[in-house]
């Protein structure tokens, strides 16, 4: 049965310990990621995240569970980017983290969005700043 976007539950997402305190940067792709679009039809998508970790690093069993959760979600990209953005950064408190989703065409049209916690707009400091320019941090072709 289809939920609306404010039954998304934060509550999945658990938090281990990160074993170091060395600066290093963690990738994740959900390449199988799935969700309702606001006609209730399944869409489809690539979720990208890259976060620079504080004190806690992502449990992957618990990521997996909530993007599970969230298929019978009725809910747009613009909306699901930012809510999935605000439940990464409120449970793992990263130094950074960016978020990318490449949804699947539907009706000939594709769509990719990201969010920073670098960008000003968001808070950020601008300190990394290679989101900008030739570098691209999404050059997921060379990683993945």
């Amino acid at each position: 049965m289809a939920k609306l976007y404010k039954e998304i539950d934060r509550g999945i997402l658990k938090a281990i310990p990160n074993p170091s305190k060395e600066a290093y940067e963690i990738k994740v792709k959900i390449p199988e990621f799935t969700f309702l679009g606001v006609s209730e039809q399944p869409d489809f998508a690539t979720v990208f995240i890259t976060m620079y970790p504080s004190d806690k690093i992502i449990e992957l069993k618990s990521l997996k569970m909530y993007s599970f959760h969230l298929r019978d979600i009725v809910v747009s990209y613009e909306r699901l980017i930012n809510i999935m953005y605000d439940h990464l950064m409120e449970v793992y408190e990263p130094e950074r983290l960016r978020l990318s989703m490449i949804c699947n065409p539907r009706g000939g049209i594709s769509a990719k969005l990201a969010i920073d916690s670098d960008w000003a707009v968001r808070g950020g400091k601008e300190s990394f700043k290679d989101w900008t320019g030739s570098s691209n941090i999404d050059d997921w072709s060379v990683i993945m």
